[in-house]
């Protein structure tokens, strides 16, 4: 898909992972629906009024943070102490600027606290009591832990820590269906071509099921789950961040169109279908590049995801 000139683009993720169409009834895949048109909409809408592709992402991320059906900040995951910690990461593309945070438990909208990193511009990471004090030093909204809770979060705890095993979000109810959410991949994510002509990307989690206190994945790493390059693409990705972290995969993609001459779907598609899975890698991105190009690539059955392209009716899907 080609992008005229000045016609904004926006797409967004709320995860991937073994989402089974056969145990998802109509109700149940309409409330992810609803959640990703609504936050679309809002999204487009400032890109509509001339916000910046930074403005837009963060504010698409923050809306799903606040949306329980998604996997970070409220409605985050547990670890396997029955506690949360949660990571985001934003990067603009014009100027390569980059913030990300991890390992937080007070910050109500994580990706907020990464900004805040990106516009201070002193470092690019920073994780758990600092990133805390810091967020606190520019007036964020912190709160308990246990604002993050939700009783189906709990119970997908018990349930996987019976097995021993740590899981990816979307990996957790596979033993419960419907959507299957222990075995949603649980990030969230949105890029974004302003019409400046820039391009940006955030990216937020709470992580993985049963995860050990202190593990951080791929979302906070720039360059493996979060990257933006007005030169080529803004990328947010989302299933096992190891892997992810391994093949530095959002960095990859704009590295194949950089030197390699690679279109953005070639490039998606070669570490979607091939570098990720060749290590055992699963989840999907979300990619827009300089042209409007987009990506919705995945390995799995499913990837909430959505777009939309200036001011047409924005596209949801969850199956492939």
């Amino acid at each position: 898909m080609k992008n005229s000139s000045n016609i904004p683009v926006i797409a967004i993720h709320g995860g991937a992972g073994t989402i089974s169409a056969a145990t998802t009834s109509a109700a149940q895949a309409q409330a992810y629906h609803d959640a990703l048109q609504n936050i679309m909409r809002a999204a487009q809408a400032a890109l509509l009024k001339g916000a910046s592709a930074l403005d837009a992402t963060c504010l698409a991320v923050e809306l799903l943070e606040e949306c329980p059906l998604f996997n970070a900040g409220h409605g985050a995951v547990f670890t396997h102490d029955e506690t949360h910690e949660l990571d985001a990461a934003v990067m603009d593309g014009a100027t390569l600027a980059a913030g990300a945070i991890a390992g937080v438990c007070h910050i109500r909208r994580p990706v907020r606290a990464a900004r805040a990193v990106l516009e201070d511009g002193a470092h690019v990471l920073l994780a758990g009591a600092g990133a805390e004090a810091f967020a606190r030093e520019r007036g964020l909204e912190m709160v308990g832990p246990f604002f993050f809770s939700t009783e189906a979060r709990r119970q997908q705890l018990y349930r996987v820590r019976d097995t021993g095993r740590v899981v990816t979000d979307h990996e957790g109810a596979a033993m419960t269906p419907p959507l299957d959410e222990d075995k949603k991949f649980g990030t969230v994510g949105a890029v974004a071509l302003d019409m400046h002509g820039h391009l940006a990307a955030a990216t937020s989690t709470g992580g993985m099921t049963n995860k050990r206190v202190g593990r951080i994945g791929d979302t906070p790493l720039i360059g493996a789950g979060t990257y933006a390059d007005d030169r080529t693409a803004a990328v947010s990705c989302t299933g096992s961040g190891e892997m992810f972290i391994r093949v530095a995969a959002a960095y990859d993609i704009c590295a194949r169109m950089a030197y390699g001459g690679a279109t953005l779907e070639d490039a998606a598609r070669a570490v979607v279908h091939q570098s990720l899975p060749a290590i055992g890698g699963t989840g999907g991105l979300i990619a827009i590049d300089r042209h409007g190009n987009l990506s919705l690539a995945f390995n799995s059955e499913g990837m909430y995801r959505g777009h939309a392209r200036g001011d047409e009716a924005p596209v949801t899907a969850i199956f492939a």
